[in-house]
């Protein structure tokens, strides 16, 4: 099995690529000769982890009769200086709210998500540092930001 996208020239620094039947534009800003009309490639891979391991959260605990009040991804991809522009490094924060008695779920939930089930993530960590907090509630309750920062200065 494989996956098969589309993806077609429209003129100056837009393209427009087939996914599965949806149309997602790629376009540059107009300083470098694009309109703006969506946004550069490069973000679409943090966008991939994002919506991967977000999914597999939300379908770990429906598994488990849980279901989260609300879940937020905030992806950063730290960029290389010099060219290739490259990642070399991402991070997720996983902002969570719901009821208390389901924290551990959860907590195991972006666990399993990031140690055993993501493929975007496990991908990535073949070439880059991918670190991850939780915060639930408004409580980080997990965060392995500092081993991957401090190991990298």
């Amino acid at each position: 099995m494989k996956h098969e996208i589309e993806t077609q020239w429209m003129g100056k620094m837009q393209f427009n690529a087939l996914v599965n039947g949806h149309t997602i534009i790629m376009d540059a800003p107009e300083r470098v000769g694009g309109e703006d009309q969506g946004p550069i490639p490069k973000p679409f891979v943090l966008t991939a982890l994002s919506g991967c391991t977000g999914m597999d959260v939300i379908a770990l605990l429906r598994k488990q009769g849980i279901q989260l009040d609300d879940l937020n991804l905030k992806v950063s991809g730290e960029i290389s200086r010099q060219p290739p522009i490259e990642y070399i490094s991402a991070h997720i924060v996983y902002e969570m709210k719901g009821a208390a008695a389901h924290q551990s779920a959860a907590f195991d939930a972006v666990m399993l998500s990031q140690e055993k089930i993501c493929g975007v993530s496990h991908m990535l960590k073949k070439i880059i540092p991918v670190t991850w907090q939780i915060v639930y509630n408004g409580r980080e309750i997990f965060s392995n930001q500092l081993q991957t920062a401090a190991a990298h200065n």
